[in-house]
């Protein structure tokens, strides 16, 4: 099973692939868990994502362990498939939960309510393709695999 998990195609797209999701989805996650880049930090996060009406404290640990340790991973191409699903979880979630009532556009002028689902969507296809084809070849899944 983990012979299968590690298996990637020598594909160079995969690696820019992973490598643009992960350098974009990493900092993401540091803002969530250290406060870095302006962001909240690890405890202003779970209480937002857990206050009255949010999602419980297991999902909001593991949405931001998906992308701090999702980001690493895709970055690394380590364990790829596996950092792949969960910042691809995070991406269908905020996608329809959060931003699909702004509709497509991200909020160039300032005039709409929020953000749309236009970024989620290229990480989604993006993500999709890691998943599927695994993580290329300058990855440790790679190196790990043979």
């Amino acid at each position: 099973m983990l012979k299968k998990l590690l298996a990637t195609s020598n594909e160079w797209q995969l690696t820019v692939m992973r490598l643009a999701v992960g350098i974009m989805i990493l900092p993401h996650g540091m803002q969530k868990t250290f406060g870095t880049f302006g962001g909240p930090g690890f405890s202003a996060m779970m209480a937002g994502f857990t206050g009255p009406g949010h999602i419980p404290a297991v999902f909001a640990f593991l949405a931001i362990m998906a992308e701090l340790l999702g980001g690493i991973g895709l970055i690394l191409g380590l364990l790829t498939r596996i950092a792949a699903f969960g910042v691809l979880c995070n991406m269908v979630v905020g996608a329809l939960l959060v931003n699909l009532p702004n509709g497509l556009f991200m909020k160039w002028t300032g005039k709409q309510k929020g953000e749309g689902i236009e970024f989620h969507s290229l990480a989604i296809a993006l993500l999709i393709a890691v998943m599927t084809k695994g993580a290329g070849p300058l990855s440790v899944d790679k190196a790990i695999s043979k």
